[in-house]
């Protein structure tokens, strides 16, 4: 690990202030000590946030929850609203991390955790997300794990994270601080950027912008789940995640959010795919047409070929259980 400069951060403005220049935030660290030790990144200054006032979970004026940045992710999963409201929230949790990690991770640093691509943790092997301009080794080697959307030729890397896919299902909002002192509040949709011929540029966030909490909606009406395909039944990244709230009423659906996991660079969510099922009579036929819709520009790069099939079961066996035509899984 290279040497580097340690700032413990009192106040918002304090951190944001210390974070100018390209500075890392620092609280769980669950992902970035072990980015650091290999030599991944190599921050010239981390900012300690952990002693800031963000920890809190709390209800809104319209019903919703705002969540602190530094809420671990095992105390919101086991928040009473949370799985009383929000259950699939609560369920994306409990199927990310060992205890011992979610004890330590927060609510702002999962949805800034970095990619498990093999390339990029290994230095030895070209990575346009860790140098760019060095090429994509994932794209010629063993890519199973990796996108089948949204990616581009300059990077096939994923986004790992189980809680910002349930999140986007939500439609949460992601409320943070520039460094000028300025609030924002944006769509969780729009946090995350699509590589493109930039994969180094993963969220929209400004020099020294720090996270500062999560909104969410009044809980939404309809079924709630978390689907994920994965290589072992604890402790592993998403193959294909799928979080779904739907709502079948009079015999139709008159909601569908459905976010995805695995499949790209950022939590998944395809609009059209939510109109295609709205205000349609659930079926085998109509769950297919959704499918096609979702999996229309899908591209395997070999190993990963598996995903676009597995996408389709995943997709149909989630609307098959919200409709009431298949036991829950």
């Amino acid at each position: 690990m290279r040497p580097f400069d340690y700032v413990r951060a009192e106040d918002t403005g304090s951190a944001t202030e210390a974070a100018r220049g390209g500075a890392t935030f620092i609280a769980g660290g669950t992902n970035l000590l072990d980015l650091m030790k290999l030599e991944v990144m190599a921050p010239d200054r981390l900012v300690d946030i952990t002693r800031l006032d963000l920890g809190a979970i709390e209800r809104t004026e319209v019903g919703g929850l705002r969540i602190g940045a530094l809420v671990t992710n095992a105390d919101l999963a086991a928040h009473g609203t949370v799985r009383r409201n929000y259950p699939v929230l609560s369920r994306a949790l409990l199927a990310g991390a060992s205890g011992q990690l979610r004890n330590k991770a927060t609510t702002g640093g999962n949805l800034l955790q970095r990619t498990r691509c093999h390339y990029f943790y290994d230095t030895s092997q070209s990575c346009n997300k860790r140098e760019p301009g060095s090429g994509c080794a994932a794209l010629g080697g063993i890519n199973r794990i990796h996108a089948i959307l949204g990616a581009s030729e300059h990077c096939i890397a994923t986004h790992p994270s189980d809680m910002a896919v349930a999140l986007l299902a939500l439609d949460a909002e992601v409320e943070t601080e520039t460094a000028d002192g300025a609030r924002r509040m944006r769509p969780l949709a729009d946090l995350h950027r699509l590589p493109g011929d930039a994969p180094d540029r993963e969220t929209v966030l400004a020099d020294g912008e720090l996270i500062t909490a999560v909104v969410l909606p009044s809980a939404p009406r309809g079924h709630q789940a978390y689907r994920k395909a994965r290589d072992r039944a604890s402790y592993a990244f998403a193959l294909v995640s799928l979080a779904s709230v739907v709502a079948v009423e009079n015999g139709r659906i008159a909601r569908a959010s459905l976010a995805f996991g695995g499949l790209a660079p950022k939590p998944w969510r395809d609009p059209e795919v939510e109109a295609t099922l709205i205000g349609e009579v659930p079926s085998e036929e109509l769950f297919d047409r959704a499918a096609d819709v979702l999996l229309r520009e899908a591209k395997g790069h070999g190993h990963n070929d598996f995903k676009i099939p597995l996408t389709r079961r995943v997709l149909k066996a989630a609307l098959r259980e919200a409709a009431g035509m298949e036991k829950p899984a």
